[in-house]
Parts: structure tokens; sequence; C-alpha cells
């Protein structure tokens, strides 16, 4: 099934505790798109870069059969570029530089071919232009949604206009909490899904995910990464790796969609090995479907004698 992805292609300068890069290929769409691409066939992608993207990035796209006719080339400056710095604590950075360039004039406009896609991944821009969106496309099965504190604090009405029209909310927990004003996470969840979305994905880092969906409460845990070099755009990867196999399976049963979040997990679990989405260009579907069934392993509970 055909899968839209809207969000930001980027370049990322990071710096961790075990090494820096000054330039790499990022962003919310790069990251959702490349994980996705393990899974769902049909991937059209929506965004805008400036005239310094380079030819090799487009071919890592190119290279996971990714649809780029929506990207966006706006020759009148340069990409959207952030850099931030990681400490040994991982789940805390700080931003050093955002230069958002030509993504401060991006205007999604999706092209006619897409706007059947039965599949539809809002990444974390600005509310309204996710709305946006939706106006665009017919009549999509699933609308999966991100979104960030800074929209939570800034552009709260907006927010909450489009996330009537969300099937699937994925955040984090300090985002749950902030959205809803209520410190228990499943006190939280009721309250956001009371704004719009039938389920939610709570995404807790280093101590897994939680599945809102129906009546069911799921827990996934995360991944014991040993060589964690960078947690960049490991939460769009999550997100990546969920939608591909929704989109893959065409199937939104509870329990399609609990696998869906362990392999949004097993993705994310890549991810962080090397920088940028160095590790999302060189996987196999082997090392995918082994490292899924050491997620089921950890966390099969014995039965009580």
């Amino acid at each position: 099934m055909s899968l839209l992805v809207v969000g930001s292609v980027a370049y990322d300068g990071i710096e961790t505790p075990f090494g820096k890069t000054e330039k790499i290929l990022g962003g919310s769409a790069t990251y959702l798109s490349l994980a996705a691409s393990y899974f769902a066939k049909n991937i059209n992608l929506v965004g805008v870069v400036g005239r310094d993207f380079a030819d090799e990035d487009i071919d890592v796209l190119k290279s996971r059969a990714i649809d780029l006719e929506g990207l966006q080339v706006d020759n009148s400056g340069d990409t959207f570029f952030w850099s931030g710095k990681y400490h040994y604590d991982l789940n805390n950075r700080d931003t050093l530089d955002t230069q958002l360039n030509v993504f401060e004039r991006f205007d999604p406009v999706i092209p006619e071919k897409y706007r059947d896609s039965r599949y539809v991944a809002l990444g974390n821009i600005e509310p309204s232009l996710q709305e946006k969106v939706l106006e665009q496309v017919a009549s999509p099965g699933l609308v999966v949604m991100d979104t960030m504190n800074f929209w939570i604090e800034g552009t709260p009405d907006a927010l909450k206009q489009t996330l009537k029209r969300v099937d699937l909310l994925v955040i984090n927990d300090s985002e749950a909490r902030e959205l809803a004003e209520e410190p228990n996470l499943i006190k939280a969840a009721d309250k956001v899904r009371a704004m719009g979305p039938e389920s939610l994905i709570i995404k807790k880092g280093e101590h897994g995910a939680l599945l809102f969906t129906g009546d069911e409460i799921f827990s996934a845990p995360a991944y014991p990464v040993i060589d964690i070099f960078d947690p960049t755009g490991a939460g769009d990867t999550f997100m990546g790796g969920l939608l591909g196999w929704l989109a893959y399976t065409n199937d939104l049963t509870p329990n399609n969609m609990r696998k869906a979040v362990v392999f949004g997990s097993v993705m994310a679990s890549f991810c962080v090995e090397e920088f940028g989405p160095g590790r999302l260009r060189s996987l196999n579907e082997k090392q995918i479907y082994d490292r899924y069934r050491e997620f089921r392993r950890l966390s099969q509970i014995p039965e009580v004698d």
C-alpha cells in the first residue's frame, strides 16, 4: 500500500561522546522514509531542500526506491540545518545552531499521484502545514502524526484542530504530559485520545513505548543496544518502521499494531548504531527479522508454576 511521508529533509551537525560529524543527511522525512522502505513499497516523500543539497544524498533516497516527485528544490537558499551536542546521558542534548533556510518557506504541495495514498505520515512540522496536507489527500486509511513541545506550547489551537483529523499520534512521554496537562501517563493518554486520535503511542526512549488502542494498553521494551553512537532520528525511524509494517501488511488490528510497535523499535535500535541514517542504508531483511525475534525473546514472561 502507498505511504505518503511529509516532513523535513535536512542536514545535521552532530557531536556525541563517541564522535562528531559536521554535516550529514537528516530530517524527519528522511529517517521516516528510509526506515519504512524496508517494508512498504510506493513511498512518496514531500519536503523541500535548498541549492546545497548534494546529488549523492538524492541518490541515498532513490536507492531505497523512494519516490521524490514531491521533493521541492528551492534554489533561493540552503537546506534546513540543525546542529546539536549530546552528553553521556544521550536523552539530553544541547541545540547549538538552527538554520531554517528554505524550510521556513515550506509549502507542502502534494503531487496528484500521491493524493490517493492509503497511509499518511505527518512528520514533525507546523500543525497548520500538517492540516494543509490532509486537505490535499483523498480518503487515507490511516493518518499518523508526530509533534513536539515547541508546537504544543506555541500553536496549541492549531495543534488541537489538526489532532481531530488524526488516527494515530506518536509522541514522547514529556510531550504527552504537556499536551494533556497530566503527569500520569495513563490518564494523559485518555485525555490526548479524547482530542481526536483513536490510538496513541507514547515513546519512552530507553524504556520502550506504550501503545493505547481500543481498550488495550501494550508495553513494548527497548532493545538493549551496546554501541549507541547517535540517537538523532531514532524517533522518526521508530515511526517509519511502525508505518512501514502497517502499510506492508495493510492490517490495523490491535495485534498487528503491537507487531508494528516492535518493528518500529527494531528499526530505531539500528538507527542509533551509526551517525545519521548510515545504518539505515546497510540493513538487510535477515538482520531486521532476527532482531524482531530477539525482541520477542527478551519480552517473554515465564508461566507461574
